[in-house]
């Protein structure tokens, strides 16, 4: 029997900014190595025998950067189930079970946040494979973390007799957070299950009808789109539940497994202090940092020098547009910094200043009244699609390989040093027909330089949302 590896690539870890923001969240990001949280959780299962490709359930504006960062490390093909809206872990395990039913009967399946952190691969494939008898005979398992300290920031699973779970706990003070550990019977939360999908479909159809048959209405109105399966939009009526308040926290068929594998959510910057590795002053850095006669800080410095004079347990972000600083001991308010910033309607907890698009990136450099300046990146072979404006002029200039233009009836090539323009209102694409990647400075001018000034007359990556550009 395979086992099916299932991805769930939601959330937006605000609590992460400014590295993650709304439009690229933190299971996207590398924080402690080479690799992403996601392509880190791809990674993690490959010690396991009779494995199938993975299913990634996602929202559908995270998909071409979700599917390049499976390419890249050679986890394609894969089931990319992209939802219309986030409608929390229940739904999405619920249509990932669905899709793997159609192949076969006896799926089992390993479903894994896409944005936590297992440092033991070894000993973390050594808890699935000691599980999965549980799972073949029908039950619900669910992975208990053997804690490490009383933690206030997970909840907790209390451990019956025979593996069953006894109790759920919400976060709990810190008081009682110590009597669970010290009982010894009780265990951090994960958010890892390991199941029949035919299992889940049972309980999730018994205990919580409504969203099987949301699921099952918006998998029969989906539709396919490249590598991609876009559900159905009677999603959106689905209601929003976790995997433990729809089904865990009800079932009989749940048991709980013991994990020790250095797990953690990576729910705060406190957390990437914890897991990272420290100087002998106890700071956890990452880019151009010095410090002087300072300790216990984590420094990220994403695009310019920071130093540090004198201070201790502090958290410092840099990022091109925004730096956070911040009390070690607070980082979970971060959410409620972020949310204050979304009321002032700051873009900045939104959008990080590099966008990704299926063709490559770009990023804005500059900008005033009537002007912006971005920096544009196109990969080999790729292209925006064929597009116009109605309110900007745009002035490209080729600083590395070659670019294809089309500019209505024109096509012609624009080499290193070259420069064109596109006026308003003038149909255009740009293509990289090279072997490396072309490297251009756009400058627009007008009256509205908004990414939704777009109308498409064709799209090698079919898409339709009016308000993502290129």
């Amino acid at each position: 029997m395979k086992l099916h590896p299932v991805i769930l690539c939601g959330g937006s870890g605000s609590r992460l900014w400014p590295l993650s923001r709304e439009h690229h969240p933190k299971q996207l990001l590398a924080f402690l190595g080479d690799h992403t949280l996601l392509q880190e959780t791809a990674q993690r299962v490959l010690g396991l025998a009779d494995l199938a490709a993975p299913v990634v359930v996602s929202n559908v504006q995270y998909r071409f950067l979700i599917a390049e960062q499976m390419r890249e490390i050679g986890r394609l093909p894969c089931t990319f189930l992209l939802e219309p809206v986030g409608r929390n872990t229940a739904p999405a395990l619920t249509v990932a079970a669905l899709a793997l039913l159609e192949g076969s009967e006896d799926a089992l399946l390993l479903a894994m946040p896409a944005d936590h952190v297992i440092a033991d691969k070894v000993r973390f494939c050594e808890a699935i494979e000691k599980a999965i008898p549980q799972a073949l005979a029908g039950r619900l398992v669910t992975f208990g973390v053997v804690p490490k300290g009383p933690e206030t920031g997970y909840g907790y699973i209390r451990r019956g007799a025979d593996d069953a779970i006894a109790e759920f706990v919400e976060k709990p003070d810190y008081a009682r957070a110590q009597t669970f550990v010290a009982a010894g019977d009780y265990f951090w939360n994960s958010g890892l299950f390991l199941m029949r999908a035919r299992s889940w479909l049972e309980e999730i159809g018994r205990l919580r009808p409504d969203i099987l048959a949301a699921c099952e209405a918006a998998m029969k109105a989906g539709r396919a789109d490249l590598d991609f399966f876009h559900l159905g939009a009677d999603f959106k009526d689905c209601p929003s539940e976790s995997v433990d308040y729809a089904v865990m926290e009800h079932t009989e068929r749940g048991v709980v497994m013991s994990l020790d594998a250095g797990w953690s959510d990576v729910g705060a910057w406190g957390a990437l202090w914890d897991l990272g590795e420290k100087d002998e002053s106890g700071n956890v850095t990452r880019g151009d940092v010095v410090t002087w006669k300072a300790r216990d800080n984590l420094v990220f410095a994403e695009h310019r020098l920071v130093t540090t004079v004198g201070v201790h347990d502090l958290v410092i972000i840099e990022t091109k547009d925004a730096v956070l600083v911040a009390d070690r001991a607070h980082t979970q308010d971060v959410k409620e910094l972020v949310s204050q910033l979304k009321t002032l309607a700051r873009s900045e907890c939104v959008t990080p200043s590099r966008v990704w698009r299926p063709w490559g990136f770009y990023e804005t450099i500059d900008h005033g009244a009537r002007f912006q300046v971005k920096r544009i990146m196109v990969r080999p072979g790729a292209a925006l699609s064929l597009q116009m404006h109605h309110h900007r002029a745009e002035h490209w200039v080729v600083v590395r390989g070659t670019a294809r233009v089309v500019r209505d009836d024109e096509e012609f090539l624009v080499t290193e040093n070259q420069s064109t323009y596109i006026p308003v209102g003038v149909r255009h694409r740009l293509e990289n027909p090279g072997l490396i990647p072309l490297e251009m400075i756009e400058v627009q001018s007008g009256s509205y330089l908004g990414e939704d000034d777009i109308t498409r007359f064709e799209d090698r990556y079919n898409r339709m949302e009016p308000s993502i550009g290129g």
